[in-house]
């Protein structure tokens, strides 16, 4: 896990974010273990309360759970849950201002497709 922390958002926050990108990405899948939050902790100079926040949120959502005595692990379906939430939240934030920016700039959305496929989108 590589992270740049930065000023503008609470650290646990950033944390969180990176975990459910490594979900996202693949690189977490349903049954693999969380790094502890000891080590966490340790590898960037966190204070472990921090560390248990954001995995604790997490748990929260039931996107890990925690096994007594083993740790954290992602849970069965995470994965499908987390793209549902994030198309969701695209849709209801995101994608109203990528279409007001498109009409702005007078793009014809019958071109996007195209052109998106040309710069290497799936």
């Amino acid at each position: 896990m590589s992270i740049t922390w930065t000023d503008d958002t609470p650290i646990y926050r950033q944390l969180k974010a990176r975990v459910l990108d490594m979900m996202l990405e693949g690189t977490l899948k349903e049954g693999d273990a969380l790094p502890s939050v000891r080590q966490v902790a340790a590898d960037y100079q966190l204070n472990p309360i921090t560390v248990s926040r954001a995995y604790q949120e997490l748990a929260d959502e039931t996107l890990v759970e925690k096994r007594r005595g083993l740790g954290m692990y992602v849970t069965e379906g995470a994965r499908e849950k987390l793209l549902a939430s994030e198309r969701e939240r695209f849709l209801r934030e995101d994608w109203p201002r990528v279409l007001e920016r498109i009409r702005r700039l007078d793009l014809d959305l019958n071109q996007l497709p195209r052109t998106a496929k040309k710069g290497g989108a799936r």
